[in-house]
């Protein structure tokens, strides 16, 4: 699913963006997308025939920049909108989708929130994991650390497949 909200994005804007500064505007901004995030970038980026560390790097960044907005501000926010009607059923839908999930960080606390980040299965990430964090109410700073290595930890594994470094080796 995420390689073809990519490839749809990267057909959308590709035309748009032709120069090298706008195809790294795009990976930049699937990066910060929920679901997508630094996945999508990624193969976004493979697909553009960028180049594997500058787009790395640039993935990363768009993923680590809405982590400390969801850690201190999700649960403000959510409360706000709870009183609102149709955004109240946002909220409800987005913590119902976080409680799904949150056995699978609550037991390990922060390794588990580093794992859920770091492995890219489908449902999983940054966005997901700092919202469970959140909604835990973990700590802040330690919830940060691990997410920002879980999404080093996603981007090595994906430069694997997206790269194709296993098709290189073998």
């Amino acid at each position: 699913m995420t390689q073809k909200l990519a490839s749809f994005i990267v057909g959308l804007f590709g035309g748009a963006f032709g120069s090298l500064f706008g195809k790294y505007l795009v990976i930049f901004l699937i990066s910060m997308i929920p679901i997508l995030e630094l996945r999508g970038g990624l193969i976004a980026a493979s697909l553009l025939n960028l180049p594997m560390w500058q787009s790395f790097f640039i993935c990363f960044l768009g993923n680590i920049i809405p982590i400390p907005f969801i850690l201190w501000l999700i649960n403000p926010i959510f409360r706000k909108m709870r009183n609102l009607k149709t955004l109240g059923k946002v909220v409800i839908w987005c913590e119902e989708k976080a409680n799904s999930k949150k056995d699978k960080i609550e037991n390990l606390k922060y390794i588990g929130l580093f794992l859920f980040v770091g492995i890219p299965f489908p449902g999983t990430g940054a966005w997901t994991g700092c919202l469970i964090a959140a909604l835990l109410n973990m700590d802040k700073k330690k919830s940060l650390l691990a997410a920002i290595l879980g999404v080093v930890a996603a981007g090595i594994i994906m430069l694997i497949f997206s790269y194709g470094i296993l098709g290189k080796i073998f």
